[in-house]
């Protein structure tokens, strides 16, 4: 496994790979891996023939008062995981790599980031998509994995992909959980052993949703509204939002109909965690 930490070099070695035919997968992330991330490395390389990891904590995508210093970093372990899943490469710049010079270029989806985890941070997918628009243009052509538990990210990758006509294929991948339901998140380490055993209640809210669709329930706000409840139970979950959304266009619909995207997000004393589930909904007679 290659360690590359300049874009250039990036850059050389995924041409070459294309040159002599192999069909590269990248698999963007910011370090601390786990379970999770290492599903979308199994995913790349089950289909792709070489595996590209980055591994950059993006200053970009956190606002104020949030924890860019205290994200947890440890680039040996990563690379011994990465090593062990059979990555190809390693891409892992410095800060001063991957912007040079102050950056006043962003990239921004508005109409799909204005809201759930734009509400509540809202300079944070202009900071994602900037930096995720440089990487695929750092790897070229390629599949790019991404993981479904950050399901409005997802979204407005792909859309950006779409639009600005990168020759990238956005794979998204099921969200890995803990045997209790709780999403494997780079931020459960911040939990405390009650706000663990606490953290679930997200999961069940989800299921919640589904189980009032399944029973009929077409109205998005009633779904909404029932999920709210279950976390709010919960002493030591403050909710953010509990939503019902198209999975497309991220609206809420004004009526319950084929595939629906629940989504909701809370803070456990210091960690902010978020979950969805997609739910077919079922046809009335």
């Amino acid at each position: 496994m290659e360690l590359i930490t300049t874009i250039a070099d990036a850059r050389r070695r995924l041409d070459t790979a294309r040159t002599s035919g192999a069909q590269v997968g990248l698999v963007p992330t910011m370090g601390a891996l786990h379970d999770g991330h290492l599903s979308l490395v199994d995913a790349a390389r089950d289909a792709c023939d070489v595996v590209a990891m980055s591994i950059f904590v993006n200053p970009l995508q956190f606002g104020a008062g949030e924890d860019l210093d205290a994200y947890p970093r440890d680039l040996d372990r990563d690379l011994a995981l990465a090593d062990e899943h059979g990555v190809d490469l390693v891409f892992a710049p410095t800060v001063e790599e991957m912007y040079a010079s102050p950056t006043l270029t962003s990239v921004v989806v508005p109409e799909l980031a204005s809201t759930m985890e734009g509400a509540s941070r809202p300079t944070h997918f202009a900071g994602v998509a900037t930096v995720v628009a440089k990487l695929f243009n750092i790897a070229g052509p390629c599949r790019a994995y991404f993981g479904e538990k950050d399901f409005q990210q997802l979204v407005i990758v792909r859309r950006m992909a779409a639009d600005l006509s990168f020759p990238v294929e956005v794979v998204g991948c099921p969200i890995v959980r803990e045997p209790d339901g709780l999403a494997r998140s780079s931020r459960n380490v911040y939990l405390s052993p009650e706000e663990r055993a606490a953290a679930p209640v997200l999961h069940r809210a989800l299921e919640r949703g589904r189980d009032a669709i399944e029973s009929g329930g077409r109205d998005a706000g009633m779904v909404a509204a029932a999920m709210a409840g279950l976390v709010t139970s919960e002493p030591l979950a403050q909710l953010d939002y509990a939503e019902v959304v198209d999975p497309v266009t991220l609206a809420r619909p004004d009526r319950l109909e084929g595939e629906v995207r629940l989504l909701v997000a809370a803070r456990f004393g210091r960690p902010r965690l978020l979950d969805n589930l997609g739910v077919l909904v079922p046809e009335q007679g």
